[in-house]
């Protein structure tokens, strides 16, 4: 099988101030005021077509980062982000506008991946179809509930037929029917050897439906490799993290920070 995404020394970094005045002084004297988060750091891995990645991590390990930058959503700091082929992103808010109605939405993110009008006009009835928001589709998604924004994202990004597909934690809302149907989708493209990422809380999700496993701990990769060993360990460790008392695991989430924090 040849590679379809590979990752190498991967690391973003954000710029962190307590206040307005520590950001116009690093401006003037870079460095010298405020510090630096690093949301991932020197990650490396390689992916085969046909490959399902599943993304697992607590909260705020930096799984949204990673499916972020290999998305081409967000640019890496440093580090080479290799990735074959079109790739769409399946986000919970999709990167849908507020303002617009379903309708205009699925008119505009189709423009915006190079369909004409004519393809947008052949598309668009399937697009309806699969996202099930009926009447709801000529509605301001303003008025949408966080599923009805994830049916409608998931159906726009399914049919664009991306050779490479991230699905960060959009299949985590709304009812079990389309999530089910979403699955079934997800399955196809697995069949037909596409590369699938998979950003999910849902650990049985994520022991059906993947292939591997990329186990990221405060914004490093821990562990990569086959489902079935990864997600052992995994488990283990959610076993006993979920052990520790409240304050005991702030008290872990932030010695991790720390160590991502450097002044």
């Amino acid at each position: 099988m040849a590679e379809s995404v590979i990752l190498k020394n991967v690391t973003k970094k954000y710029r962190m101030y307590e206040s307005k005045g520590q950001q116009l002084a690093d401006l003037i004297f870079p460095g010298k005021k405020g510090s630096t988060f690093n949301a991932i750091e020197d990650i490396s891995f390689a992916v085969e077509e046909g490959d399902v990645v599943g993304l697992v991590g607590i909260n705020g390990s930096g799984k949204s980062t990673l499916s972020n930058i290999i998305g081409g959503l967000i640019p890496a700091s440093s580090g080479e982000v290799d990735v074959k082929g079109d790739v769409n992103v399946i986000a919970i808010k999709s990167g849908l506008n507020n303002a617009l109605t379903g309708a205009e939405n699925i008119e505009f993110k189709c423009l915006l991946m190079g369909y004409t009008k004519e393809k947008i006009a052949e598309v668009m009835p399937e697009i309806i179809e699969f996202s099930e928001l009926g009447d709801f589709i000529y509605q301001p998604v303003k008025q949408y509930s966080s599923g009805m924004k994830s049916k409608l994202g998931f159906a726009i990004s399914v049919t664009a037929n991306p050779d490479v597909l991230i699905i960060d934690e959009a299949l985590s809302v709304g009812d079990q029917t389309f999530t089910d149907k979403s699955l079934a989708k997800m399955m196809e493209y697995k069949k037909q050897g596409k590369t699938i990422f998979f950003v999910s809380h849902n650990l049985s999700q994520v022991r059906n439906f993947c292939t591997k496993i990329a186990w990221i701990e405060g914004g490093r990769l821990r562990e990569y490799g086959p489902t079935n060993i990864v997600m052992r360990n995994y488990t283990a460790f959610l076993k006993d993290y979920n052990q520790l008392s409240p304050k005991q695991q702030k008290k872990f989430r932030d010695d991790l920070a720390k160590q991502r924090k450097h002044k």
